[in-house]
């Protein structure tokens, strides 16, 4: 959301979320993009890794299992060691970190919808 403010586009106006509850259709579209490499990737190894403790981690409540308040937190640790990892870009060919990734892939939004086509979403997963 920070950085579509920081563009200056308007989070209300979605391409793929309709406006439909309290979160902003553009920075949940914008989510899309990064939601297997900042959230399925690193989580799915953090399982392999073993990193995961049923009993702390996790609570059921009824039929339902939650992230307990540890669980919760070591989430955003590996969301949050995530976004510092740096990638390479692959149209503009230089490096760069996953949080300054958010705002680049915003701007690069932005000129595409002036007409410089051919940039924004490029991110490819080997």
């Amino acid at each position: 959301m920070s950085a579509i403010l920081a563009v200056g586009l308007e989070p209300a106006l979605g391409f793929y979320h309709q406006p439909r509850t309290q979160a902003p259709p553009l920075a949940l579209d914008m989510m899309e993009i990064f939601r297997v490499p900042l959230v399925d990737m690193p989580i799915v190894g953090s399982i392999n890794r073993g990193q995961w403790h049923i009993q702390e981690d996790f609570e059921v409540r009824g039929s339902q299992v939650w992230l307990s308040d540890l669980g919760r937190r070591k989430f955003i640790d590996i969301y949050e060691k995530r976004k510092q990892e740096s990638w390479k870009h692959p149209v503009l060919g230089y490096s760069l970190t996953y949080r300054r990734l958010f705002e680049l892939e915003v701007r690069l939004l932005e000129k595409e919808w002036q007409g410089e086509e051919g940039l924004f979403a490029q991110l490819v997963l080997r």
